[in-house]
């Protein structure tokens, strides 16, 4: 079948990912906290997902939360470019949870209660270098230097590299974690040498004949199919956009000579090259929904667009 019509029958908007498909079952969750804080929660433990729909990425789902024996975790997979405002997303994310889990009249009472605390984790395994770990502070983002200062609001977040390769030991505890790794590794191998959908396919076939998640594959190959195409489109799609407005903005920048150019520039190229930036996104074949979504343009002015 041609890559376009592939196209056509993948491109379809789904709000869960791959991850959060197969991690987001309880049994499977467990084996992946453990693996990776070197735990061992049983199957009898108590675990309540509080995941939260669309509040960390538009669009999409690649966030689990969770409540475990006194701990609200915030579990993220990243596989595009590590943002450095994750903390305060979290933050967001976490006066969210508290609000859902905490009945709102024991914030008032008199007396003090008890809430779980949070834990942040994020899971990348992006294309770009990263090292195994990193952690990024709420307090980096503040104005002013915290230095020798203990600020009155904190929020750290921890990121680990689960490319393969990186922190191997995480691998070596989950034997999900390592297939999903091998899974993820060989759909990008394949899609440098061919259409998306057949690198899709060939990674999905390639990891049931080598049982690598046979049965999550065998169950779910048409969801993972979507799911992950509908993935790589919306990082491509925004990064079409961010380097088109980045790179027309400090032209405009620096032919204008505004004040602080780069960004500035790179703002006001934003806007103006708003409908080249969906034109040439339309261009690429990807979803019209998902193009006005990103750049906030009609479906029926982004439809009407010459490519």
């Amino acid at each position: 079948m041609p890559a376009n019509a592939d196209e056509t029958a993948t491109n379809r908007e789904y709000k869960d990912s791959v991850f959060t498909l197969l991690f987001g079952e309880k049994e499977n969750l467990l084996e992946l906290y453990n693996a990776i804080e070197n735990t061992s929660y049983g199957s009898d433990t108590d675990i309540k997902i509080t995941t939260l729909r669309n509040a960390l990425y538009k669009g999409q789902i690649n966030d689990i939360s969770f409540v475990i024996n006194g701990k609200v975790v915030v579990l993220v997979e990243h596989q595009s470019t590590i943002n450095e405002n994750i903390p305060l997303r979290m933050l967001t994310y976490m006066s969210k949870v508290y609000g859902k889990t905490v009945p709102r009249r024991k914030i008032y009472q008199e007396t003090q209660i008890t809430i779980p605390r949070p834990e942040f984790i994020v899971l990348y395994n992006g294309n770009k270098k990263y090292p195994d770990s990193k952690v990024l502070k709420l307090s980096d983002m503040f104005a002013g230097s915290c230095a020798g200062d203990t600020p009155d609001l904190e929020l750290v977040v921890r990121v680990f590299n689960i490319n393969k390769g990186h922190n191997k030991k995480f691998a070596e505890r989950s034997k999900l974690l390592k297939g999903y790794e091998t899974f993820v590794y060989l759909a990008k191998k394949h899609a440098q040498t061919m259409s998306r959908d057949a690198a899709i396919d060939l990674a999905i076939d390639e990891c049931i004949r080598q049982k690598v998640l046979k049965d999550f594959l065998e169950e779910h190959s048409s969801e993972v199919r979507n799911m992950l195409f509908h993935k790589w489109n919306w990082d491509e799609a925004l990064d079409v956009r961010y380097e088109e407005g980045e790179a027309k903005g400090v032209a405009i920048g620096e032919a204008r000579g505004v004040k602080k150019g780069m960004k500035k520039g790179i703002a006001i190229g934003r806007d103006e090259t708003l409908l080249q930036t969906a034109r040439n996104m339309k261009a690429k074949g990807l979803n019209i929904a998902l193009i006005a979504e990103i750049t906030g343009l009609s479906e029926k002015d982004i439809e009407g667009l010459d490519i």
